[in-house]
């Protein structure tokens, strides 16, 4: 047993050094940098932050290039590392209508205070793929790339104002708000812990639950009431100090959708709402996100839950992609106990099997 283990340490070793050269690949091609990664893969970055639950471009550019480019192992790293990392506290909620937008469009509106602005987007691109990229080409600077400060409310507030769609609910000073990286999962759960869950959601889980919720199975139908993409300030309360300081800005994405309208014998028919939000320019992810959080209010709302995205439990316990991944990938590990019990018994019923179907013959054989 003991030369069996050191050879599998050796293995693993060789294994380890095997991946390492593979992930340098030719050593005549240049060694991508860090900071080619957080500039020119920036989406990926962003992916990464949002669904690891850090937010650092850097160590999100180390995890993609030690992965390979394997987002959901990036990811992994990314979480682990945070495991490690000491809590000092929560900042106050950032108030994503001061942000200095670089990009904002609403599809229920055309004329909105403010404007719309189109930003940096693949919406309006041609999909075919582009030669002089491969050619190093540089493009010419834009007209304008800077963050709008213009005022700029929210296309839900302007609804709420009139009463049309239901009231952004209000957080209770001083009330606990869930950790699902320090507490386990229970159910049923709160919308604070539904909308953690989504953010650190597998994307593209969440695009396929969105999808199936538009073609009927989640009766979700909904308008894309604001997506807006840009950097907004965080500030952290000091006791010392005894107000909030500013730590910096962040880049986030926020979609707030606008759902079909619902009524009662006691209240007015009104929009309902969806709420998505991420790090960086994730704009799929927060509509995804957006679109599931609204079909998973369904029992909130007194909706018949009849589909996978209506019900959280599903949902939120399917999600993760790193616990998936987990699950799924340690099928590689070595099960040969339990296949070899496997085995055994299927032999053993497969003889069975044979033998209760030789007796009939061998009593017709004796009459």
């Amino acid at each position: 047993m003991y030369v069996a283990v050191k050879g599998g340490e050796r293995a693993i070793e060789n294994a380890h050094r095997l991946l390492a050269h593979e992930r340098r690949g030719d050593r005549d091609v240049p060694e991508v940098s860090l900071d080619q990664i957080s500039e020119q893969l920036s989406l990926g970055v962003d992916r990464v932050m949002t669904e690891g639950s850090l937010y650092d471009r850097e160590l999100a550019a180390l995890a993609i290039k030690q992965a390979r480019g394997d987002m959901i192992e990036a990811i992994f790293l990314v979480r682990a590392f945070r495991a490690t990392l000491p809590r000092f506290g929560a900042t106050e909620p950032v108030d994503t209508g001061e942000m200095q937008v670089r990009r904002r469009i609403s599809s229920t509106f055309k004329d909105i205070p403010g404007g719309q602005i189109l930003g940096p987007t693949f919406d309006y691109t041609h999909r075919l793929l582009d030669p002089q990229l491969a050619e190093g080409w540089v493009p010419e600077p834009p007209a304008t790339g800077e963050a709008s400060a213009a005022a700029m409310p929210r296309v839900t507030d302007i609804l709420g104002r009139d009463g049309l769609i239901e009231p952004s609910p209000e957080a209770v000073a001083d009330s606990a708000v869930g950790d699902l990286t320090r507490e386990p999962l229970s159910f049923p759960a709160d919308r604070d812990l539904r909308l953690q869950n989504l953010a650190r959601a597998d994307e593209g889980f969440l695009l396929a639950l969105g999808y199936s919720s538009q073609r009927g199975y989640g009766r979700n139908h909904p308008f894309a009431g604001e997506i807006r993409f840009g950097v907004v300030e965080v500030e952290f309360f000091a006791e010392d100090a005894g107000f909030a300081v500013p730590l910096g800005g962040i880049a986030l994405t926020e979609c707030q959708m606008v759902n079909q309208f619902k009524g009662s014998a006691s209240e007015a028919p009104c929009f309902t709402r969806g709420y998505g939000l991420a790090f960086g320019q994730s704009e799929r992810k927060t509509m995804s996100m957006a679109l599931v959080d609204r079909t998973l209010r369904a029992r909130e709302l007194a909706e018949e839950v009849v589909a996978p995205a209506q019900d959280e439990e599903f949902v939120m316990s399917h999600s993760d992609n790193v616990q998936a991944t987990g699950f799924v990938e340690h099928l590689k590990l070595p099960h040969y106990v339990d296949f070899q019990s496997e085995l055994g018994l299927l032999r053993k019923l497969r003889k069975e099997f044979a033998e209760a179907a030789e007796a009939p013959e061998m009593q017709e054989a004796a009459e």
